[in-house]
């Protein structure tokens, strides 16, 4: 017996479990409870929750715009990069394709992003109210550089696809999409660290800032 196998079989004896690996029938407990994803208490997410995601939203550094018809998107992205001097060229997720990015002079290819890219414009999977967070899942159209190697990340957000929780997330992925992706990245406001002299710096490990597009 190892090292591993003396102190799990050590904390086995502690709980009062009988022998040093567990039994059929209580591997088969831990599958059920996980199989009925339980929650744990989680704090109330009342009121309009497009609201209440935008000003958490804003609190992590990113900042928000909210327009009616997708139509609109484009030309919201294109105000965002010529009031922040930012060029009007990069990457976006191929389920984004559709949008005329053209006509409002963005050159926006639909493709993975590489390291010459300065900006990134996606979508997301949902976004989470309590946190002010966006839920994005990787695909072939929808490729996680994207949102992680451009210094400046634009995502657009259906309110329709704002949820209260995170727990709400995962339940709608796997109600959506059945088998989980190869990757699900949770994004909070710009990259930051403040591993040096807690000194708080932005873009440290993927994008400087992020701006959101609300929709509907």
């Amino acid at each position: 017996m190892g090292s591993r196998e003396r102190i799990l079989a050590k904390i086995r004896r502690r709980q009062g479990h009988a022998g040093a690996a567990p039994s059929n029938a209580e591997l088969e407990d831990v599958r059920t409870y996980l199989r009925a994803h339980p929650r744990g208490p989680l704090p109330a997410v009342n009121g309009d929750l497009a609201a209440r995601f935008g000003a958490n939203a804003e609190a992590a550094a990113c900042t928000c715009e909210r327009v009616a018809a997708e139509r609109e998107v484009p030309a919201a992205v294109a105000r965002y990069l010529e009031a922040h001097g930012l060029p009007g060229k990069g990457c976006v997720w191929p389920a984004l394709a559709r949008l005329d990015w053209r006509s409002v002079g963005l050159a926006l290819e639909a493709r993975a992003a590489n390291g010459e890219d300065a900006i990134g414009v996606t979508g997301a999977f949902c976004a989470l109210a309590e946190t002010g967070t966006l839920m994005l899942v990787s695909g072939a159209d929808t490729p996680a550089s994207v949102s992680l190697l451009p210094e400046t990340h634009v995502a657009l957000v259906p309110v329709a696809r704002i949820v209260a929780h995170m727990e709400d997330g995962w339940e709608l992925a796997r109600a959506e999409l059945g088998q989980l992706p190869r990757a699900v990245n949770f994004i909070s406001g710009p990259s930051r660290t403040a591993d040096i002299e807690q000194t708080l710096i932005l873009g440290a490990h993927g994008p400087y800032r992020v701006h959101i597009v609300l929709l509907g």
